[in-house]
Formats: structure tokens, sequence, C-alpha cells
């Protein structure tokens, strides 16, 4: 078996084995269904901030583990596919949780008619877009090419990953994926602000303060690679 064949068995099995124990945990978590929520319905309404960032979240996060895996087979950098591995596993993990949440509220995974994404937060779309530049780049490109929330990847950027190889696809993915924190952050800090379900503001608050160490991070990597992110 070849060095590379190696190191893509070795992380497919290891994710493999760490999401199942992470999904474990998940369920153990989500028994909590509401824990601590103020007095009212025993479980979140279909279209609660509640339901809709466990929903659109969940759609957000597995572009981010979509692109981890495509930079993983497009450089060697052993920094980047660090990165990719954290990114991926995390956010698998918390995308478990938030389905599962779902499940337990009995809840549609897909957004009731006439409610379309990012329709939960205050203000729609444009609540929290100030907190960055690259959340209102992304704004700009809402429902173009594939990107229906801020930070999302669009098909063709997803493509342009998929063809890079070396430091072109590291320092493309590491916009990307400052993009996607950026407009990830936004929304968990709406769920922080909105949220009525104790566990659920308390994953949304983490998702926060972790994406914003990993924001800082990909700066300096790609300040180590010449660049900056977008503008």
């Amino acid at each position: 078996m070849t060095p590379s064949r190696t190191r893509r068995t070795r992380w497919a099995a290891g994710s493999a084995v760490a999401l199942a124990l992470l999904f474990a945990g998940a369920a153990t978590i989500a028994s909590a269904r509401g824990d601590g929520a103020p007095a009212g319905p025993r479980t979140p309404s279909e279209r609660s901030a509640d339901a809709g960032f466990a929903r659109d979240m969940a759609v957000h996060h597995q572009q981010a583990v979509e692109m981890s895996f495509i930079v993983r087979d497009g450089t060697r950098d052993e920094d980047v596919r660090r990165l990719a591995y954290d990114i991926a596993n995390t956010q698998a993990n918390q995308r478990g949780m938030l389905l599962g949440w779902l499940d337990l509220w009995e809840l549609p995974k897909t957004a009731p008619e006439g409610q379309g994404p990012m329709a939960w937060m205050r203000g729609g779309h444009g609540s929290h877009s100030s907190h960055s530049s690259h959340s209102s780049h992304s704004m700009e490109r809402m429902d173009h090419d594939g990107v229906l929330m801020p930070g999302m990847a669009s098909r063709t950027e997803l493509k342009q990953l998929g063809e890079a190889e070396g430091k072109q696809a590291e320092i493309l993915f590491l916009r990307l994926m400052t993009d996607h924190h950026e407009g990830g952050v936004a929304m968990a800090r709406g769920c922080a602000e909105q949220c009525t379900v104790t566990v659920e503001k308390r994953l949304a608050q983490g998702m926060v303060e972790a994406q914003q160490s990993e924001l800082d991070l990909m700066a300096d990597m790609l300040a180590a690679r010449g660049a900056t992110p977008r503008s």
C-alpha cells in the first residue's frame, strides 16, 4: 500500500471511530430536552430559532466537512491537513447533535413552507452581518450558485478547490473556510441570543469561541503563505 493510500486509510478509520464515539455522546446530551429552558412549550416549535438554527447549521456544517475532505486530498501540508481533520471531526459531531435534537423534538429537518434559510434570525439574513466584511461579501452572493447561507462556498468555488493542488489548494481552502467560519459565527451568535434551549445555546456559544480561535489561526496560516483573507 502506498504512503498516500495509508494516510487516507488512517484518516478514514480514525474519523469513523471518533465520530462513532462523538455521536454516542451526542445522543446522551440530546436527552436533556429543553434543559434549563424557561417556562413554555416543552419542545421548540417548527418555526422557532432553536429549530431554525439546528436545521441551517446542520447544512452549513456539512459543507465545511466536505471542504475539509477535499483539501485533504489536494495538499501534503500537515498543518493544513491537521486543521481540516479537526474541522471535519468537530463539525460532523456538532451536526449529529443538531439533527439529533430535531429528531428528539419530532421536527422536520427541512424548513416549513415559506420559511427560507436564516429566516429564524431577527432581521433575517442581515442580522449580525456587521461583524465581518467577509460575512458581508458572502451575503452579496446569497442564493447564487448554490450559496444558501452566509459564508457558504458556491458550487464554482467547490469545483475550483477540488481542482487545486499544493499551495494553491491551501490558500483557497483557508480563504473559503475563513468566509465559512465568519458566517457560522454570525449564525451561532444569533442562536446564543435567541434560542431558548439551554444546551443548544451553550453549543452555539462554544461554536463562536472555537471558530473565532480557528479564524485567528487561519489568518496566521494565510500570512505564512503570503496571502490574506478575501476582502
